[in-house]
């Protein structure tokens, strides 16, 4: 198997379980042993779980690590254009020959039995992450925390961004089930770094901290972030910080840094580390502005945009995010999976944007069809319509607004279409 390309082992560990997801660490267990516990192998793990910006969390982070000098491994899902982007390599997205080393290890260590595809290329990073030096390892969780195939080790620190409603078919449908997911990353004796949260999630997260004797970093109790003409005020017990706001753009992107920079904090770095992640941070597919390619070309004068937001409080920071912009007139081109909740997702952007219109996500068996979207749309106040691809919806909307800002949205699976396409 050797000679196969990564593609080709991917594709055959698509089919070693009859589930996408299947939430059980029993498996990843046994493979792990069977591979001599890479995970214990591992340069000190940063943990992070929650339903929005633990991507944007991890990604200041990393900036801030690597402006101090060190080198980290990084560990995200799901990809947007290719699965080496999931696999980070002390700085460096992981070659197609590494890859397919670790692939091929895997699978022939499995041996067969069933696993899910997210769980057995879980342990090829950390198979990966374990041969390759590094001074710190961020791991960002699949789906969840308590029964993800990352939880399988113990962090140097653990951070939970904020809880909110998704994926409730397997996490629960509430705040506090979900929260009480998201705190099953939390270890004994470890410290946590906890995001804004509504108290119902809080509460959930202290029970789990308190019970294992972990120490908390809580947002609004031992750290405070803010901004105050255009810059980004930081305060801890170590004292204040004044610094760049974030590169990504957003208010909920200053929650995210306040989360990044009390991590950097409490590994001991200083402001130096702490303006890099601010100034040096990037992460595709949140509120992106696209500026070369084939779409953009098709839009022409106007401005192109791209999100992966996909959950109601997505909707709503995207939506908060549209209000500080320049006034232009705003139209979004919108291709969603089947599970999520697409009335709360639209109805925040509803207020901001004057039409939609529905495409279903190229190459994926649980797109939401468009018709269904754009029937969702109108529900919520917009004026709707469908196109067969993101590439004519674009036409249709500079015919009769050339200078419109266009925000493609919904889903990182359509975002991960439009970077392949527009590449």
């Amino acid at each position: 198997m050797t000679a196969d390309t990564s593609d080709v082992i991917l594709q055959r560990m698509m089919a070693l379980h009859p589930k996408i997801i299947d939430l059980t660490l029993d498996r990843v267990w046994a493979l792990l042993s069977a591979l001599d516990n890479p995970q214990n192998r591992m340069p000190p793990v940063i943990h992070l779980a929650g339903t929005n910006g633990k991507g944007s969390t991890q990604a200041m982070i990393r900036a801030g690590l690597e402006g101090a000098g060190k080198s980290v491994h990084a560990y995200t899902s799901p990809h947007l254009a290719r699965f080496h982007e999931r696999i980070r390599l002390a700085g460096e997205l992981i070659t197609e020959d590494a890859l397919t080393q670790v692939l091929d290890n895997c699978y022939t260590a499995n041996n067969g039995a069933n696993i899910t595809y997210f769980e057995i290329t879980t342990v090829a990073a950390l198979l990966a992450f374990s041969r390759t030096k590094a001074d710190y390892t961020l791991l960002e969780v699949g789906l969840g925390g308590r029964l993800d195939a990352t939880n399988v080790m113990d962090p140097a620190l653990s951070i939970i961004t904020p809880v909110d409603l998704d994926h409730q078919q397997f996490l629960g449908d509430t705040l506090g089930a979900i929260a009480g997911e998201k705190a099953g990353i939390i270890k004994r004796g470890v410290p946590v770094i906890v995001g804004p949260q509504h108290d119902e999630a809080l509460d959930v997260i202290e029970a789990k901290a308190n019970s294992l004797g972990a120490p908390m970093l809580v947002h609004g109790q031992h750290w405070h972030v803010t901004t105050e003409r255009g810059r980004l005020i930081f305060q801890d017990d170590n004292g204040l910080l004044d610094l760049p706001m974030p590169a990504l753009p957003g208010a909920h992107q200053v929650q995210n840094a306040g989360a990044a920079l009390m991590a950097l904090r409490h590994l001991g770095f200083g402001e130096d580390a702490c303006a890099a992640a601010m100034e040096n941070v990037s992460w595709p597919a949140r509120m992106q502005r696209l500026k070369t390619g084939p779409l953009v070309e098709a839009a022409g004068s106007a401005e192109l945009w791209l999100d992966g937001g996909h959950n109601p409080a997505a909707g709503r920071a995207m939506a908060d995010l549209i209000k500080t912009l320049p006034n232009r007139s705003t139209h979004l081109i919108c291709g969603m999976l089947n599970t999520k909740d697409i009335d709360g997702y639209l109805a925040p952007l509803a207020t901001v944007a004057q039409s939609l219109t529905a495409v279903d996500i190229p190459d994926e068996v649980n797109t939401l069809p468009a018709q269904t979207t754009a029937d969702a749309a109108q529900r919520v106040g917009f004026k709707s319509k469908i196109a067969p691809n993101v590439q004519t919806a674009i036409e249709n909307i500079t015919a009769s607004e050339p200078d419109a800002r266009i925000l493609i949205c919904g889903s990182l699976y359509l975002a991960g279409a439009i970077l392949r396409s527009n590449g």
